[in-house]
């Protein structure tokens, strides 16, 4: 079992197709794209597997964008989508003081750069908010198809990610025809899912949008330095916890300054220290284990840069020794960071300085 089975998720492999296509047009090296990427096959060919592995997906996102200098997050070409339009997207509400507001922003830039097919709508009925894709157009070629559900789920992963916490979904809708595989969307979002909507939308309750945004410019900086593969991966089962992911957003995302105190957190959630203590006991964790799951999850997402060598992510993580990196990395995994990205990459042990990008043809 390679290291992060258990935890990955799989995208339609039509995604990495518009990201080679484009990667073609351009004369780049599709065949060192894939090698530095540890794919076996070609995602090209007709025969390809009809999905592909996050992690996967993600080493092709970010080789590609590199060569282009582009953050647009792998939109196919013709979508209307700018260079660097989600990052300067993420910059424009990153100092938003509520996700209500960072929403709206984010509606409000899409609207300026992104075709009127990809515009999103953001309604509130009673104690219901839906955000949905309402100009979507039903064609042939999309009817029968639900890779429309991760678009979905990537934006749903993007509003968590903002506020430090997982969202709640309460309802799915999609435009497309019920698929024999259907189960696997409800997953998704660990809500109900419906087909053959008029538009694609889903669902969470009103209270989320009053919640602060959990992030800063530099934990937006390591976001955008793994991004996609942080709004792919399935969520642990403990962040559905309300109170584990508040811990986790007080706790913070720039792991370089390390973590603040418990007696700060308990403060933070207005909470005393033993009773903050109690209620994590009766989750089934300690405030060291919840510190050890975000260095776990980070360092994972960093070693999934090949540009980035292990000594600069122990530096990201903030260990000043990188050999107290590698011990604390193998007692979180069972594997050395270099181990690790042999296995999921195929990247040689201890070869610190395989850039893992492809240079232009």
């Amino acid at each position: 079992m390679k290291p992060s089975e258990t935890s990955s998720t799989y995208v339609p492999t039509r995604f990495a197709k518009s990201l080679l296509k484009l990667a073609e047009q351009r004369n780049f090296d599709i065949s060192q794209i894939l090698v530095n990427a540890g794919i076996e096959f070609n995602p090209l060919d007709i025969a390809s597997p009809k999905h592909i592995s996050a992690i996967h997906y993600s080493r092709i996102y970010q080789q590609i964008l590199a060569l282009l200098q582009d953050d647009s997050f792998g939109m196919p070409p013709g979508k209307g989508m700018s260079a660097g339009a989600f990052k300067m997207m993420c910059y424009a509400i990153i100092h938003c003081e509520t996700l209500q507001k960072a929403v709206r922003r984010l509606n409000e830039f899409i609207e300026v750069f992104y075709d009127p097919e990809l515009h999103l709508s953001m309604t509130v009925q009673g104690n219901t908010v839906t955000v949905s894709y309402p100009n979507y157009k039903l064609t042939n070629i999309v009817k029968g198809q639900a890779g429309e559900a991760y678009g979905l789920a990537l934006w749903h992963r993007f509003f968590s990610w903002l506020i430090g916490m997982s969202i709640d979904v309460s309802d799915v809708r999609l435009v497309s025809e019920r698929p024999p595989n259907a189960d696997s969307y409800q997953r998704l979002f660990g809500a109900p899912v419906h087909f053959d909507a008029t538009q694609n939308g889903f669902d969470f309750s009103i209270r989320y949008l009053e919640f602060p945004l959990a992030q800063t410019e530099a934990s937006l900086k390591d976001f955008l330095r793994t991004a996609p593969y942080q709004m792919m991966v399935e969520p642990q089962e403990a962040e559905s916890s309300e109170l584990i992911s508040n811990v986790r957003r007080v706790m913070g995302y720039d792991l370089s300054q390390g973590f603040p105190s418990f007696e700060v957190v308990a403060e933070a959630l207005n909470m005393s220290p033993p009773t903050l203590r109690r209620h994590l006991r009766k989750e089934g964790v300690s405030y060291q284990k919840l510190k050890d799951q975000c260095r776990k999850d980070a360092a994972i997402a960093y070693l999934s840069r090949p540009e980035l060598s292990v000594s600069a992510v122990a530096a990201l993580m903030g260990f000043t020794d990188p050999s107290a990196f590698h011990r604390s990395f193998k007692k979180w995994t069972g594997f050395t960071p270099g181990q690790y990205r042999a296995n999921e990459f195929a990247i040689e042990d201890g070869d610190d300085n395989n850039t893992g990008v492809a240079s232009e043809a």
